[in-house]
């Protein structure tokens, strides 16, 4: 299937993936392919940051390799640990080596020594468990890297970032260092938590993707909701686009567009009324306040909808 060729490519190969792309998204998947450059999504939660990394996998035959960031994260989670428990089971397992290797020695600096020259059997790569970072590098063919919600991860995290994205190369102390054989394409995304670091920020392409245009997330409804009738879609759109004009903690996603689609399907609703969206509101808004704002605030929002 091979990387992206062009424009036309991109926008092809992504909606054969179901994603709706646009004109800024299409050149940045582009660039951030042929100019080898990490890609960095940012934008509101649900607006399908981490769907364009999976489509872009999907779109290219590339597996996708993600690391999913948190409060917390450290390196061994993200880059590679030991496997402790399995080295303690090798160590009892041959015990009575050890045991005759440090007998046979006159004094305990030999002693030491000779157990020394038995780390090669327990710092292997029998005993490594690589974490996405690492797997990444090692993948024997092209992969995509999803550094999904980086902006959760601690400042630290970022430094490891900042040196495995310079060169595609780990060093670990035990073994050397491993260099990508085959550097893989990267996309992060942030939903803005906190503010990134310059560095980070130099090292990649930057793409803000909000919430879409009316006419675009109306052919996003008709694409990922098969068979959802028109009217009834281009209501929803219509209420969506009003409900985020609302003084609201968090404004409707694209997948919780979707999710409120699905759900007016299978009560078999035709349209939108009062009485429908009071009785789905919990589809569609995620916290008590935003959706008794909705419910009081119903009358203009069906409005909306039935004079898009």
């Amino acid at each position: 299937m091979g990387s992206f060729t062009d424009l036309d490519d991109v926008e092809a190969r992504l909606r054969g993936e179901s994603y709706l792309s646009d004109a800024k998204i299409q050149t940045s998947v582009l660039l951030s392919v042929k100019l080898q450059k990490p890609l960095l999504v940012e934008g509101p939660a649900g607006v399908g940051k981490t769907d364009l990394a999976r489509a872009m996998a999907r779109a290219q035959g590339l597996p996708l390799v993600r690391l999913q960031c948190y409060e917390g994260i450290d390196e061994s989670r993200a880059l590679y640990e030991w496997d402790y428990a399995k080295q303690l089971l090798y160590t009892q397992l041959l015990r009575d080596h050890l045991g005759e290797l440090v007998g046979k020695q006159s004094s305990l600096d030999d002693a030491v020594a000779a157990l020394a020259k038995t780390d090669s059997l327990f710092f292997s790569e029998k005993f490594l468990v690589a974490r996405p970072l690492l797997q990444a590098i090692r993948s024997p063919t092209p992969c995509l890297l999803l550094i999904d919600e980086v902006d959760k991860a601690d400042p630290e995290l970022e430094a490891l970032l900042l040196e495995v994205l310079a060169d595609f190369a780990v060093t670990i102390p035990e073994l050397g260092t491993i260099t990508a054989t085959s550097k893989p394409q990267v996309v992060l995304t942030s939903n803005n938590a906190r503010e990134l670091s310059d560095a980070l920020r130099r090292r990649c392409l930057h793409l803000t993707i909000p919430h879409p245009e009316r006419s675009r997330e109306l052919a996003i409804v008709q694409a990922r909701v098969p068979g959802v009738e028109a009217t009834l879609a281009q209501a929803i759109v219509a209420a969506v686009q009003k409900i985020r004009t609302l003084d609201v903690r968090k404004a409707p996603s694209i997948s919780e567009l979707l999710d409120w689609t699905r759900a007016l399907a299978i009560l078999g609703r035709g349209s939108l009324d009062e009485q429908t969206l009071q009785d789905t509101v919990g589809v569609l808004m995620k916290h008590k306040d935003d959706a008794a704002l909705v419910i009081a605030k119903r009358a203009d929002i069906v409005k909306a909808a039935r004079d898009p």
